[in-house]
């Protein structure tokens, strides 16, 4: 009874071993991807449906063949008394065997060659962005909208060194991805600043080397808005596996509304008053500011008109202690048509004083944006 039940409880722990033995490897193959990545580009199709054909001719040549020999191993086998024909140089079979490759090449090689065509294709593109490779992150500039930016992995180090558990989109997600308008043909310059890396993203259809002193171009237009992530596909040094590429694909709306803030963040950088400037470009700057702002009143001469608005050629306020003219700008004078230029940025106002104290005939010290700044205090 005893020898019964430890029996009966060994073969229920063999079948729950065996149960598990197999139901681990399913597991595990339930997260493998067999086929590309679901295209969302009609590039990205047309590679996807190559595939699919030549795969399906690869196993109709693989079926047909090992078909043949194996039916013919089996069915002219000496055992059952055939005989080895001995025959040499049939041109028949060698003419067979040298047309019907050739065909079946031809037939590949049609749509394969129409897939490459429309890969090269960049004609009648809508949006220009130059991609370049650095060890290890990409730039992005936006050639048509005048601004850029790097795009380097965020994956938190504590994923990468198993301190904490890996995120679905780990090696996969970066800082800042490439952003682009949906239905938009975008062309891509695709070059490197160091080594070869080479750009790739499989749902756009797009993968494309970036070699040094080359620019190479490719193109994509993605057919839904998401997020479509690839990885540098070349090896280009040790943080190899850590240069991933991310797409951000929006409506043309918020692509609008995206370029309009890149643009005011590049213009808030530009007239960033804690950096120094360059004379010059405070000069050129300040002749723009001085034409929309204050020629109609001091006239472009800096001569002014008498009796109404003070010459500035020449002034002694302008061509004495630049604290006293700020001031003026900033404040206005009561009882005068001198208003408060306050609404000006601080490189504005630095830049239209620096050039009225160095126009004409004023020779004086320039003032810096910083100034403004701290005298708005």
């Amino acid at each position: 009874m005893q020898h019964n039940s430890i029996r009966i409880r060994g073969s229920g722990l063999a079948r729950a071993a065996a149960a598990a033995l197999f139901a681990a490897p399913a597991a595990a193959y339930a997260a493998w991807e067999w086929n590309l990545q679901t295209p969302v580009s009609a590039i990205a199709r047309q590679q996807y449906e190559l595939h699919a054909f030549i795969f399906w001719i690869c196993v109709v040549i693989f079926v047909g063949v090992f078909g043949v020999m194996f039916y013919s191993l089996f069915k002219h086998r000496r055992s059952v008394g055939h005989q080895a024909e001995q025959f040499h140089e049939n041109t028949a079979v060698e003419i067979v065997w040298t047309v019907i490759p050739f065909l079946i090449l031809l037939f590949m090689a049609w749509p394969a060659t129409k897939t490459i065509l429309a890969m090269k294709d960049t004609g009648a593109s809508e949006l220009t962005i130059k991609v370049t490779g650095y060890q290890w992150k990409w730039g992005y500039d936006y050639l048509q909208d005048g601004f850029g930016y790097y795009s380097n992995l965020s994956t938190p180090l504590a994923q990468i060194e198993n301190r904490e558990p890996k995120g679905p989109n780990y090696l996969l997600e970066v800082d800042r991805p490439m952003v682009v308008p949906v239905d938009t043909k975008v062309r891509v310059l695709i070059t490197a600043g160091d080594v070869i890396h080479a750009w790739w993203v499989p749902t756009l259809g797009v993968k494309q080397d970036a070699i040094p002193g080359f620019v190479r171009d490719s193109w994509f237009r993605a057919e839904k808005v998401g997020t479509f992530r690839g990885q540098c596909a070349e090896l280009c040094g040790k943080e190899h596996g850590f240069m991933p590429v991310v797409v951000e694909v929006k409506s043309k709306d918020d692509y609008a509304k995206w370029v309009a803030g890149q643009k005011q963040k590049v213009a808030a950088a530009a007239d960033d008053p804690s950096k120094p400037w360059d004379d010059k470009a405070l000069v050129a700057r300040g002749e723009k500011v001085f034409a929309a702002n204050c020629a109609a009143c001091h006239q472009a001469n800096g001569k002014g008109v008498a009796g109404a608005f003070p010459a500035l050629d020449g002034s002694k306020l302008v061509q004495g202690p630049v604290a006293d003219q700020l001031a003026l700008v900033l404040n206005g004078k009561t009882g005068t048509a001198m208003a408060s230029f306050r609404q000006l940025s601080d490189a504005d106002l630095a830049s239209v004083i620096t050039y009225t104290r160095n126009a004409w005939g004023n020779k004086a010290g320039p003032l810096q944006p910083a100034q403004v700044a701290a005298a708005r205090k």
